[in-house]
């Protein structure tokens, strides 16, 4: 995939679609036939659909979970989580600086930083110092905003309104 200058793109913001709309722009990539790559921090399922779509259906693109799994109270924060947090960010980083993959994806990062298990410094020099063909999305509430000063898009997620409220629960194919 022909590319000049890599982007750097953010979805954050407290509404539902920020991995989703990181997914559709894999599809797209995938498409034009980019490799992609994409670390996610806090979910650890293999069965998600969208991880096992693209195990069925996308073989370059690859998918590392962390080993922990849901999204915890800053409290109950221990230092396996933040030991795994940073091995996530470490093999994302690593797939950055190779240059193999057209599009990097970390998703839920955000959240990693803003709860201190990712120095918000050692992202900003990844994306300063990446090749300068690769594309990185960043997705997760609470961007911080030197992440998205950092950023060439950045897009707001808001919930105006959930079906939770309603009391409908977590479907597949839907919410996971």
């Amino acid at each position: 995939m022909e590319q000049t200058k890599g982007l750097v793109m953010v979805y954050t913001g407290d509404g539902k679609g920020k991995t989703t709309a990181a997914l559709g722009l894999a599809l797209r990539a995938s498409g034009h036939g980019a490799r992609v790559f994409m670390v996610q921090f806090r979910k650890s399922d293999p069965g998600y659909g969208e991880i096992k779509a693209i195990n069925k259906f996308l073989p370059a693109f690859t998918v590392v979970q962390s080993e922990r799994s849901s999204i915890i109270r800053r409290v109950d924060l221990t230092q396996d989580d933040i030991d795994d947090a940073r091995r996530v960010f470490k093999t994302g980083r690593e797939a950055v600086e190779s240059g193999q993959y057209s599009l990097v994806i970390f998703d839920e990062i955000n959240f990693a930083i803003d709860y201190g298990m990712i120095p918000i410094a050692d992202v900003l020099e990844m994306l300063k110092n990446r090749p300068s063909s690769v594309d990185i999305v960043l997705t997760g509430r609470n961007a911080r905003q030197e992440i998205m000063d950092a950023a060439d898009l950045v897009s707001e997620v808001r919930e105006i309104k959930h079906h939770f409220s309603s009391g409908i629960k977590a479907r597949p194919g839907i919410e996971f």
